[in-house]
C-alpha cells in the first residue's frame, strides 16, 4: 500500500473530471504532479503540488487553484480529517486515525510485497561492478564499489526486475604479463631460494603472491619453472585463476556473488574487437587522424601520429579517442568497446557500470561508444564510487602488513565484520568521499547507525520471545481493532514512507537512501520505546505480562520493514544483542 501513489491517482482522476466538465484546464503533461512526504513544519500526513502545476494553464495563482480543489478532495474521501493550503500553493492533507488503522492492517496482510514499486516498467538489467584487475586481493576502494553494485542489484531485484551481476576480468595486457612474472619469481624464490627482484618496479611485491605461488606449485606436476618464456602461457592461466579464487573469496566474505565472469582475453582472441570496430566503421564513426597533446601535457614532448580514432566528440566527448597503439595493437579503450558491444548483443534493456573514482573521466567516452553502437543515449548508466578514508581515534588508519601499500577487503572484514562494512560503506551517497570511522563502527550507541538499526530489531524480537512467538514467522491475527496514539501514528507515517524510499533508490540508483531511512525509522522506534520507561501506556508488555493484538501487529509491521531493508542492504538482523 503506497499512500502517496493512491492519492496521486485520486487527484489525477479528480482534475481530469473537472477538465471534462469545463471547470479546469490541464497542461500538456501531468507528470509534474506529485504527492509527497511533507516538510516537518507542515502539520499533515501528505502534501501535493497539483495546484502549482495547474496554475499556468488556468492563468490563476496556485493559492486560488488550491482553494478550489481542497473541498473537492476532502469530499472524495471521508478518512481525511483536515485539508489546508500552504504557500506557494501546497495542498496538505491530514488523515483521521481510522485511516492509519486500515493502513497497518493492509500492509500487515501484504507485507512481503510492501514497498515494491509496481509503477516501474520491468526491465532486464546487466550491472557490471568491481572488475578489478586479477592481480591480487581487493582493496578498500574496490569494497565500496562492490557493495554499491550489489545493493543496486538487490533494489532492482526487490522491484521485480531481471538482474544479472557481472565481473569483467581484465586478464589481457601488460599488467597480466607483469603479474605472471611476479608469480614466477615467487615460485623461483620458494623452489630455488632465489631472491625476489623487489627493485623491479613493474612487478607486484605483495606477500599474497607467496600463497598463489605455493598453490600453483602444489597443483602442478608438469611445469619446470626454469625460464619464464617456457612457462609464461600456462603460468598466466594458473596465476589468473588463483587470483580470481582470492577475489571471489573476498567478495563472498562481503556477501557478494556474481552471476558471470567475462574474460577480456576471450573477447580479444574471439576477434570481437575487430568486429566492434567494423560496426563503428559502417556507421562512419572511425577515421585515421592525429590527437593533439592532452591538457597539461608539454606540447614540445608530445608526438602527433596517425591513429585509428573513434568520433566520440559526435556524442559530447571533449575529444576523439584512440583505438590503436603505435604498434597497431588495440588500446584498452578498444577492448572496452568490444566488451560493451558484447553486452549489447545479449539484449539487455539497460546496462549499468559501477566505476571507481579514478575512472570518473572515462564515463563520457564509454557512454559515447554505447550510444554509437546502440543508437540509445540512455542505454548505459554509470555510477561512480568515490574514495574511502579509514579513520581510527581521529587519525588515518593503516593496518595492512601483508600488502604494504593498501588495505584489503580481507583486512577490513577482519577488523569490523561483514555487516558493518556493508552498512557503513553504504551510509553516504556514492558520489561523495566517505570517512569510515573504526571507533564509531564498534560503538554500541546512536552514533553507530548499524548498531542502532540492529538493536531496534532485537528489541522488537524480545517482545515476541516474551509471548512465545518467533518474530520471523507470519503473524496470523484476524480479530483486532486499533486506537493508535499520535506518537504511534508518527511511526506509522515513517512506515508509509518506505515505498517512497524504494522508489527513489531504484529510479535514481541511490542505495544509500535505504540505510538512512532504516536509521530514521529505528530512531523513531527507540524514542517511543524509551517513553515507556515513564509512561505505562506506551509499554508493549503490560503489568499482566501480556501484549494487545494491536501492539503486536504494530511491532510486526515495523520489524518487517526493517527486515526487508536490511535484506536489501545485505546485513543480518540479530534477534538478540
Amino acid at each position: 500500500m503506497n499512500i502517496f501513489d493512491l492519492y496521486l491517482d485520486k487527484i489525477i482522476i479528480l482534475i481530469k473530471k473537472l477538465n471534462k466538465d469545463g471547470s479546469l484546464e490541464l497542461p500538456e503533461s501531468l507528470n509534474g504532479i506529485n504527492v509527497d512526504i511533507p516538510p516537518s513544519n507542515f502539520d499533515c500526513d501528505i502534501s501535493t503540488n497539483v495546484a502549482m502545476v495547474l496554475s499556468k494553464a488556468n492563468k490563476k495563482s496556485p493559492i486560488d487553484i488550491a482553494n478550489i480543489l481542497i473541498e473537492l478532495i476532502k469530499n472524495e474521501d471521508e478518512k481525511i480529517e483536515s485539508i489546508s493550503v500552504a504557500k506557494p500553493g501546497f495542498i496538505n492533507i491530514k488523515f483521521k486515525t481510522i485511516y492509519w488503522n486500515n493502513f497497518i492492517k493492509s500492509i500487515n496482510q501484504n507485507h512481503k510485497d510492501y514497498g515494491v514499486n509496481n509503477k516501474e516498467k520491468k526491465q532486464k538489467y546487466l550491472i557490471e561492478f568491481v572488475s578489478a584487475n586479477p592481480t591480487g586481493p581487493l582493496h578498500v576502494g574496490h569494497c565500496r564499489g562492490a557493495i554499491l553494485g550489489d545493493v543496486i542489484s538487490n533494489i532492482l531485484i526487490f522491484n521485480k526486475h531481471d538482474v544479472s551481476k557481472e565481473y569483467y576480468v581484465n586478464d589481457y595486457g601488460n599488467q597480466i604479463i607483469n603479474f605472471t612474472k611476479s608469480v614466477f619469481f615467487r615460485i623461483r624464490e620458494i623452489l630455488f631460494n632465489e631472491k625476489f627482484p623487489i627493485e623491479n618496479s613493474d612487478l607486484y611485491p605483495g606477500d599474497y603472491l607467496v600463497g598463489i605461488a605455493k598453490n600453483i606449485i602444489k597443483s602442478n606436476k608438469v611445469l619446470k619453472f626454469d625460464k619464464f618464456e617456457n612457462v609464461s602461457k600456462e603460468l598466466t592461466l594458473l596465476s589468473v585463476s588463483e587470483s580470481l579464487k582470492l577475489i571471489k573469496n573476498n567478495l563472498s566474505n562481503l556477501g557478494i556473488v556474481h552471476d558471470r565472469f567475462t574474460s577480456e582475453t576471450d573477447i580479444v582472441l574471439n576477434n570481437e574487437v575487430q568486429k566492434a570496430i567494423d560496426k563503428l566503421k559502417e556507421k562512419k564513426l572511425v577515421y585515421s587522424g592525429k590527437i593533439k597533446a592532452p591538457k597539461g601535457e608539454d606540447d614540445e614532448n608530445w608526438v602527433e601520429r596517425e591513429q585509428l580514432l573513434f568520433k566520440s566528440t559526435d556524442f559530447g566527448d571533449d575529444k576523439d579517442r584512440a583505438l590503436q597503439k603505435s604498434d597497431k595493437s588495440w588500446t584498452y579503450f578498444a577492448s572496452d568497446v568490444a566488451y560493451h558491444d558484447n553486452k549489447l548483443n545479449r539484449n539487455y534493456d539497460t546496462l549499468i557500470n559501477i566505476l571507481g573514482a579514478d575512472h570518473a573521466g572515462y564515463i563520457k567516452r564509454i557512454t559515447s561508444v554505447v550510444e554509437a553502437l546502440s543508437g540509445d543515449k540512455k542505454k548505459l548508466i554509470c555510477k561512480v564510487s568515490q574514495l574511502v578514508k579509514l579513520i581510527k581515534d581521529g587519525k588515518p588508519f593503516k593496518m595492512s602488513k601483508r600488502k604494504g601499500d593498501y588495505i584489503t577487503v580481507e583486512d577490513l572484514i577482519a577488523e569490523v565484520g561483514k555487516d558493518a562494512t556493508r552498512f557503513i560503506m553504504l551510509n553516504r551517497s556514492s558520489d561523495v568521499e566517505l570517512d569510515f570511522d573504526f571507533t564509531k563502527v564498534k560503538e554500541k550507541s546512536k552514533d553507530n547507525p548499524l548498531y542502532y538499526v540492529q538493536y531496534c530489531y532485537a528489541r522488537i524480537s524480545s517482545v515476541f520471545r516474551h509471548v512465545d512467538l518467533n518474530i520471523e514467522n507470519d503473524l496470523n491475527i484476524k480479530d483486532y481493532e486499533f486506537e493508535y496514539t499520535g506518537d504511534e501514528i508518527k511511526i506509522l507515517k515513517k512506515i508509509a514512507e518506505w515505498p517512497k524510499c524504494i522508489e527513489a533508490a531504484s529510479l535514481r540508483l541511490e542505495p544509500h537512501r535505504i540505510p538512512v531511512y532504516l536509521y530514521e525509522l529505528s530512531s523513531e522506534f527507540h524514542s517511543y520505546w524509551n517513553m515507556g520507561k515513564e509512561d505505562q501506556s506506551k509499554r508493549f508488555i503490560n503489568e499482566q505480562k501480556k501484549i494487545s493484538n494491536d501492539k503486536l501487529v504494530f511491532l510486526k509491521v515495523i520489524s518487517n520493514v526493517i527486515k526487508s531493508g536490511m535484506n536489501i542492504v545485505g546485513v543480518d538482523t540479530p534477534q538478540k544483542m
